[in-house]
């Protein structure tokens, strides 16, 4: 998970992409995930990759990577997975 949060907060485009996957439901999040997982097997990804996908479809994990982006950098009201301020 560290990895994962590092790379996000050296590359705005992957943070944005993170965020949008662990704010989806759970059973959608894991559906799409196996969807990447299948298309990466078929190209031989590096199993480490495979480990990762598997390990965002966790719920402590998705939330976890949620709360460390979030801390990670100030909102960008532009950004369409920023949550509306309350």
């Amino acid at each position: 998970m560290d990895a994962i949060v590092q790379i996000a907060e050296r590359d705005a485009s992957i943070a944005r992409v993170l965020r949008e996957i662990v704010s989806l439901e759970t059973a959608v999040r894991s559906s799409a995930l196996d969807l990447v997982a299948a298309h990466l097997r078929v190209h031989s990804a590096a199993g480490d990759v495979i480990d990762c996908i598997d390990a965002l479809k966790r719920d402590a994990v998705a939330q976890r990577i949620a709360e460390r982006l979030a801390a990670a950098r100030p909102p960008d009201p532009g950004d369409p997975t920023t949550p509306p301020p309350v």
